[in-house]
């Protein structure tokens, strides 16, 4: 005679790894939302705080100082093109650098590129040694010719295609307030 077979225990084993999947997804999801809110806000809270600034060097001090702890990286630099000289910005102040270099970069690739290395670009001056992780990112119709460089320690990457657009939003604020203090100091 024929045996019965019971499928009862087999589907609800099956159902079980379904909802335990289904479950590990929502928590990622979660997760990367949290993270993905938490990074736009503070985008938005360096952007507002740049706004404050009282003038050009007022503004740069944000950027190099006050951007690592709003942002919660390592290192912020910034290279500026005035005429045909080239000036590296760090924490450490102003200091004069090859134009031809930052033309290279200012002008060459993606928007933003976002990459570990294993020591970061000389613009961060002393604290390349420092980076694991940098981003670069071009800055557009900035008034001098500009380019941010935001790094850290960590040799993960700061982060996807979403925060690429950030930092696109990040470039391009910084890239209109150098524009208006440039042109209306």
């Amino acid at each position: 005679m024929g045996q019965l077979l019971s499928f009862e225990d087999h589907a609800l084993a099956r159902l079980r790894e379904r909802v335990a999947a289904a479950e590990e997804a929502r928590e990622d999801l979660l997760a990367f939302a949290r993270g993905q809110s938490g990074a736009v806000a503070a985008i938005h809270q360096a952007v507002l705080a740049a706004l404050d600034a009282t003038d050009f060097d007022h503004l740069l001090h944000v950027v190099v100082q006050e951007w690592p702890l709003i942002l919660g990286l390592d290192a912020v630099a910034l290279g500026l093109i005035v005429g045909q000289q080239g000036f590296r910005v760090d924490s450490s102040g102003v200091q004069h650098c090859e134009a031809a270099l930052l033309r290279q970069w200012v002008n060459g690739g993606e928007p933003v590129e976002v990459r570990s290395v294993e020591r970061g670009h000389a613009l961060f001056g002393p604290a390349c040694d420092l980076i694991g992780a940098e981003a670069l990112i071009r800055l557009p119709d900035a008034l001098p010719d500009a380019i941010l460089l935001l790094g850290q320690r960590g040799a993960e990457p700061l982060d996807g295609h979403h925060g690429s657009e950030l930092l696109l939003f990040l470039g391009a604020s910084l890239g209109a307030m150098l524009r208006r203090w440039t042109l209306n100091p």
